[in-house]
């Protein structure tokens, strides 16, 4: 019977996942409507307590993968913009949600847990979503990155404070105590860091054993947090916190992730046939409340708070749609809560249809979101409340016949190095807040802002340019600047850069004047270097020019 129980689950995982796929859904929508077909066609009990007991197995291992990527350096370099837009965003959502979930008849428990559960954004469905459309490295892409790194952050701590009523009439005194234990095993974690991963460079050096270690770690550190009155996802994400700064840990995350997958499609079923079990009926009338809530109310609270922070109108709403669906994070606390007694069976099964319909919509919201802009352009000018917008730029002088320069890392640099000499007019566009600081402490003309943003194009004046130069990468934004620029100005050259020969073909064929390969040049220089020379002496002129570059004194040749 176990085993006809848990194939079935799979098999209806992959239909319904594959159905997802089909209308460019996250496979998460699948496997909680598989849950739900078990529940229904499976009758009461059916899969219940297998499914249910293997689940949680597949939630500490997420949750360790969260904590075992965790990066402090990163989360102290999301830049002032993104920290305050999530911040924002989680404050403002919580107080909103916490009031409509009241009003809606709710006690103070699970109106809490509801809040929280509509507070956060889906990292993985995100992430996915975008790295589709190849605009993880766009402007709104990488604030969006950086406050979805702040909501993972203070929902691990969410987790920490929930476990801390074990009942729903806890006492102060109880909830004092949970916190200092997981104060205690959070510093515990921080030592065990420190010391821990050289015991792991031994189990390393066997694969095999490297691989039977970390899900050993990760389970029982779970299993130790549990009896000490924590919960399995904290203690998941403590194991994985503690081996984050392994050498291994990249390791670790690729041999996981399979058998992370396998048990999470188990949770999200369980979560999908809790939906039907015992008769449960789903509060209709909340779950369109709540989710009208997520999909309308969650974006004009992040454009709200990008809007006073002076970002652009394309650019706030863009990143605003990302936010308009809850995350799994929302479907593993609506889960705890039901495990801890702290919700009942319809208010988790109604977090879950509030998540079905949000994913659902917002996925779509997300991959058609320039198209949306463009409908809704005139009315959201209105988000751009600041007169100086932080992606405005001050020119001494009218920009004409004019070189715009986009992106200034790498090669953009030494380009930027030679048109300061020259004494041809410039302007450079960039979206990294530090660098664009820098440069204009250097009162160069600089614009913070994104290339692929038709109000930007208008401000550097792209259709009076002479010259239009990106040293980004990015194909989608690359078309964009060819496509604009032609359009705009015929008689502009105009020079890109391509990381694949297949997009630098399809630039020139569209009409690129030259195309920047930055790994056929480097392999060209090398070959012409070495020559037939078997000594590599050819390398010591390219050794030479770069100690020059790079201000490398005593170089040893």
């Amino acid at each position: 019977m176990l085993f006809l129980e848990i194939t079935i689950a799979l098999v209806l995982a992959v239909l319904f996942g594959f159905l997802a796929h089909l209308f460019k859904q996250p496979p998460i929508i699948g496997f909680i409507l598989a849950g739900i077909a078990v529940g229904y066609f499976g009758g009461p009990g059916f899969g219940g307590e297998v499914i249910e007991g293997l689940a949680p197995i597949g939630v500490a291992l997420l949750l360790f993968l969260v904590g075992l990527e965790m990066n402090f350096k990163e989360l102290r370099n999301v830049g002032v913009p993104a920290a305050l837009t999530g911040l924002g965003q989680i404050l403002f959502t919580f107080g909103a949600g916490y009031f409509i979930a009241t009003w809606l008849g709710f006690n103070a428990l699970a109106a809490i847990y509801i809040s929280i559960a509509l507070t956060f954004s889906s990292t993985i469905i995100v992430v996915k979503l975008l790295s589709e459309k190849r605009d993880l490295t766009s402007l709104y892409g990488r604030i969006v990155i950086g406050f979805l790194l702040i909501q993972d952050f203070v929902a691990i701590i969410a987790l920490v404070f929930l476990t801390g009523f074990q009942t729903g009439e806890a006492s102060v005194l109880d909830f004092s105590f949970t916190i200092l234990r997981g104060g205690g095993l959070v510093a515990l974690t921080f030592f065990i860091a420190r010391y821990f991963p050289r015991f792991l460079n031994k189990i390393g050096r066997s694969q095999e054993m490297l691989y039977l270690f970390s899900i050993a770690w990760a389970l029982g550190v779970s299993a130790i947090t549990e009896l000490a009155g924590l919960s399995i996802e904290v203690g998941g994400f403590l194991a994985g916190l503690a081996l984050a700064n392994s050498s291994e840990h990249f390791q670790i995350s690729s041999k996981l992730r399979p058998v992370r997958d396998f048990f999470l499609i188990l949770f999200f079923v369980s979560l999908g046939a809790k939906m039907l079990m015992g008769g449960t009926a789903v509060p209709i009338l909340p779950a369109i409340v709540l989710s009208l809530f997520v999909l309308i109310g969650n974006p004009l609270i992040v454009m709200t708070v990008m809007g006073l922070l002076g970002y652009r109108a394309r650019t706030s709403f863009l990143a605003s749609l990302t936010v308009a669906q809850i995350s799994e994070f929302s479907l593993i606390i609506a889960a705890l809560g039901l495990r801890l007694g702290h919700l009942d069976q319809a208010s988790t099964a109604l977090i879950t249809l509030v998540g079905i319909i949000t994913i659902f919509i917002s996925s779509y919201f997300i991959i058609y979101g320039n198209s949306i802009y463009q409908f809704l352009k005139p009315v959201l000018k209105w988000f751009e409340f600041r007169h100086n917008l932080v992606d405005e730029g001050s020119f001494e002088k009218e920009l004409k016949d004019h070189i715009i320069l986009v992106g200034v890392h790498r090669t953009g640099e030494s380009i930027l190095k030679t048109l300061e000499k020259s004494d041809s007019d410039f302007v450079v566009v960039d979206f990294d807040p530090v660098l664009v600081s820098s440069l204009k402490s250097r009162d160069l003309p600089i614009i913070y802002g994104d290339i692929t943003d038709e109000e930007i194009q208008e401000l550097i004046k792209i259709d009076r340019a002479k010259a239009v130069i990106s040293t980004i990468p990015n194909r989608k934004d690359n078309l964009a600047i060819l496509t604009v620029t032609k359009g705009l100005n015929k008689k502009a050259k105009i020079i890109l850069t391509a990381q694949e020969e297949e997009d630098a073909a399809e630039f020139y064929k569209k009409g690129a004047n030259y195309v920047i390969q930055p790994h056929f040049v480097g392999g060209w220089e090398l070959a012409q270097a070495l020559g037939d020379k078997k000594d590599f002496s050819g390398l010591i002129k390219l050794q030479e020019r770069d100690a020059k570059v790079l201000d490398l004194r005593g170089l040893s040749k």
